[in-house]
């Protein structure tokens, strides 16, 4: 199928919108509209508009500094952590703005699940450490329903195989592509409906990479991702769409394919053929 034509909005910066738009059929899982965040009064983020397709893999890349990570930790509101950061705008999940009065974060949360650059397991067992979350959201009524949920949530993280002999082992244990399936087990236990990754694979070895790329691309079939990633070979390889950040602002987002092999924008081709990084 031929390529939809790109398009140049009117809005801040010239977004380009290439191939097929992140507007799903339904409407997409997740969507920021007009969102701009501060850290105290310099800008973080200018009036990001973005669409997070349901059951795809969309990849936030650009510089160091543009944004990224920002905008992803505003999507399960991890940035309500940080001193002095205000959000303004709306971040919608099922149309629905999670940053409404009175909403529920810790509920939140359970839908919304993220895994971090680092892998952290708990200093517990690989056992304990999955069973954490679906214990304190009181998600099992017997010791019957608690294994069937870790059993399953490491099996999904493609880990179970690898640890079913040493359930009692401390997760610390494990090597560090198994501590991060570890870790994306932990994350999906709460069955999540979103799965955030910052950077989820910098710190590993490219065997492990590959495995936790792999496993990305089974994922996708149960829940909706967001990666953040500085490889441009990564976004290609394992995104459906993605969405190019620069100075805190969103340049270009499209299908995959389009972005790079025929990004509109001069910043985007300088940045997905390695001429700035």
């Amino acid at each position: 199928m031929t390529p939809t034509p790109a398009i140049e909005t009117s809005a801040p910066g010239n977004i380009h919108v290439l191939g097929q738009d992140m507007d799903a059929a339904h409407g997409p899982k997740m969507a920021t509209r007009n969102l701009t965040v501060f850290y105290g009064d310099k800008p973080a983020l200018h009036d990001v508009d973005l669409n997070i397709e349901r059951n795809k893999v969309t990849a936030l890349i650009g510089p160091s500094g543009c944004g990224k990570s920002t905008y992803i930790r505003c999507l399960n509101r991890m940035n309500d952590i940080i001193d002095g950061c205000r959000i303004e705008g709306k971040v919608l999940l099922d149309d629905e703005d999670i940053y409404a009065p009175g909403r529920d974060v810790v509920q939140l949360r359970t839908r919304i699940g993220i895994v971090f650059q680092k892998p952290n397991p708990f200093p517990k067992s690989i056992y304990d450490n999955v069973a954490y979350g679906p214990e304190i959201h009181g998600m099992f009524k017997d010791s019957e329903e608690r294994d069937a949920i870790v059993l399953r949530s490491l099996d999904r993280a493609g880990l179970l195989d690898e640890v079913r002999d040493r359930l009692r082992a401390p997760g610390i244990s494990l090597s560090g592509g198994q501590q991060q399936r570890l870790c994306i087990a932990r994350a999906i236990a709460v069955e999540p409906e979103v799965i955030l990754m910052d950077e989820p694979c910098s710190a590993l070895d490219p065997i492990a990479t590959a495995r936790i790329e792999e496993l990305i691309g089974e994922l996708k079939e149960r829940y909706t991702i967001v990666i953040v990633t500085h490889s441009m070979q990564q976004a290609a390889r394992v995104s459906d769409n993605t969405a190019y950040f620069h100075l805190g602002r969103l340049v270009e987002k499209g299908d995959t394919e389009t972005v790079f092999a025929n990004p509109q924008d001069e910043r985007t081709r300088d940045y997905v053929t390695g001429r700035i990084g």
